[in-house]
């Protein structure tokens, strides 16, 4: 079962096929995001971006940060970085504007 499980996956050992559970994991959390954006956006009838939005995305973010330095992918690793400075950022501009608000 281990032997057909590894082929399938293109890996070779349990820590290889732990950071495939943690890549995943990441990726549900970007899948959260979206359905959490759709849903607040057909309640309210338009397009919204909840603050739940950016916490799921920072969090989807870190996370496949990890997987992209445990496989040693430097464009993944760009790509998240990148990614992870916006979203904060996001949020840093909406609590400036409620505060300021």
């Amino acid at each position: 079962m281990k032997d057909l499980l590894f082929e399938a996956l293109n890996i070779d050992h349990w820590g290889e096929f732990w950071w495939i559970v943690i890549g995943l994991l990441g990726q549900a959390m970007f899948t959260g995001r979206f359905l959490v954006q759709w849903l607040a956006s057909e309640k309210a009838r338009k397009s919204v971006v909840p603050v739940a939005f950016w916490w799921f995305s920072i969090g989807g973010g870190l996370i496949l940060l990890a997987y992209a330095v445990a496989r040693h992918d430097p464009v993944f690793i760009i790509g998240q970085a990148t990614g992870l400075f916006i979203y904060i950022r996001n949020l840093w501009l909406i609590r400036a504007e409620r505060r300021a608000g």
